[in-house]
């Protein structure tokens, strides 16, 4: 049997909470439970109403169906964000210094740092990319890294998302949620504001216009159309922004230009936010069979008359084989130690590590290299007997698949469940914009485990969403 998992709870018990969380717990011990309740049912309406849903279309899921989020927001000090933030900044930094490498002279692998062939042989890496250099030198322009914490001063990078990032407005929404259900307790707080996003987004991109930009650059979102699970996101975050939402059929190229149609007739387009994967960019280069995609907009981008962010080729750098290389980057491309740990973790492709992993199969967590979402998982502690010789099979036969990690005791924060509080595990999803400037808003995506003992926090598992609240010394609600 595996040890029981002691998590740090970051608020502490409700006599004793942590400073940051003192006015929350005098709050919660002075408000009963129905009120709660309410508030909760309050929110669940707020969100439905306003069209804040989430499915995986072809499961079976509902089109309707909401990430439930809960009312007792999570709170961080203003310095464990700044060690967060600089953290943040410095390993996004090497992740972009990393592509920028091997898309072009490779100095890493030559150096003997990274294995050659985890790159060069990774479906991940594109080799169309090879020899482009993105406007400004970004191909990471949108980042959402996946931290957890194990105790009062220790965070660790669970997973870096630098392909098409989602969540931010669920974070956005959540902080508009809470100002409007809890306006006085918000007040009783100096929150660090989120506001600003969409228009640090919107900065962002137009800062990476390709030098062929002639006055305001034209900024577009690529969706891949209502079905995909993350529309609504897309849709707010155009809005948001003041840009247009197109499809792919809502965009051609012409003399290696893309334009984007409309009534007053075709409208140069600068710079593509594309929220769609690789494969259906270009069926002239990736799948010829896309009709998610623009033929000919691989051409534009090589000629220099289009920034797509995020640029092509970027999941070579958030592949979970290539995750535990990251801390080494940091320290070729930037000569600094990381300021963020990451988990340790084995590569089953490797003969030793394969061993060990099938020996402790009960005490670690075994993902799949190229998995998403919490599916292709093996919870070991939280394993049957069964479960664990189906991944030993799985494992055995395709060891270079999986990886595995200690089971880490992620922090519990205080959750409202019903019948009361109780801690619950999370992890936090911070946004980074890499541009002309680098800009992270205070704070990030709370998701957070509702079944009593997960460690699962996906939503596309059941798991759901908190406000984020950094308590900046000066900073207004």
């Amino acid at each position: 049997m595996a040890e029981p998992i002691i998590a740090f709870d970051e608020m502490g018990e409700p006599a004793k909470a942590r400073a940051a969380y003192g006015e929350i717990a005098r709050w919660l011990e002075a408000t009963p439970i129905a009120q709660l309740e309410r508030k909760r049912q309050e929110a669940e309406l707020l969100f439905r109403r306003i069209g804040v849903t989430f499915a995986v279309y072809g499961e079976g899921g509902d089109p309707e169906r909401l990430i439930p989020f809960d009312i007792i927001p999570r709170i961080l000090a203003w310095q464990e964000w700044e060690h967060l933030s600089r953290g943040l900044t410095q390993r996004v930094r090497a992740l972009n210094m990393f592509l920028a490498d091997v898309y072009g002279p490779g100095e890493i692998l030559k150096a003997g740092r990274i294995p050659e062939a985890l790159i060069l042989q990774n479906e991940a890496y594109r080799p169309e990319m090879r020899g482009i250099t993105p406007p400004g030198g970004i191909y990471v322009h949108i980042a959402g890294i996946d931290v957890v914490r194990t105790d009062a001063a220790q965070f660790h990078v669970l997973e870096d998302n630098c392909r098409t990032p989602s969540g931010v407005s669920y974070m956005l929404e959540g902080r508009e949620a809470m100002l409007r259900l809890f306006p006085g307790l918000c007040a009783a707080h100096r929150i660090a504001p989120v506001s600003h996003y969409p228009s640090d987004l919107l900065e962002t991109l137009m800062s990476v216009a390709p030098p062929a930009c002639r006055g305001l650059p034209r900024v577009v979102l690529l969706t891949p159309g209502a079905y995909n699970s993350a529309y609504y996101e897309h849709c707010f975050l155009a809005d948001e922004m003041g840009v247009e939402v197109v499809e792919g059929q809502d965009l051609f190229v012409e003399d290696r230009v893309v334009y984007m149609r409309t009534t007053a007739g075709p409208q140069r387009v600068d710079v593509i936010y594309r929220r769609i994967d690789d494969d259906y960019l270009d069926p002239a280069v990736f799948r010829a069979d896309s009709m998610l995609g623009v033929r000919g907009l691989m051409e534009a981008y090589r000629a220099g008359n289009v920034a797509l962010a995020n640029a092509p080729g970027g999941g070579i750098a958030d592949d979970k084989a290539v995750y535990p290389y990251v801390p080494e980057m940091v320290r070729f491309y930037l000569n600094e130690e990381p300021i963020l740990a990451n988990v340790p973790t084995y590569l089953c492709e490797r003969p030793d590590d394969c061993a060990y992993v099938l020996e402790h199969l009960h005490e670690l967590v075994v993902k799949l290299t190229k998995g998403s979402g919490g599916y292709g998982m093996l919870v070991g502690p939280h394993s049957t007997a069964e479960q664990r010789a189906e991944f030993a099979a799985r494992i055995k036969a395709h060891p270079g698949d999986y990886i595995a990690q200690p089971t880490l005791a992620l922090s519990t924060v205080p959750t409202f469940t019903g019948s009361g509080t109780a801690p619950r595990h999370v992890d936090l999803r911070p946004f980074v914009l890499s541009g002309a400037e680098t800009r992270i808003v205070p704070g990030g995506l709370t998701r957070v485990a509702l079944r009593e003992g997960s460690l699962v926090v996906n939503s596309s598992q059941g798991g759901g969403t908190k406000d984020t609240w950094v308590l900046a010394p000066d900073a207004p609600c």
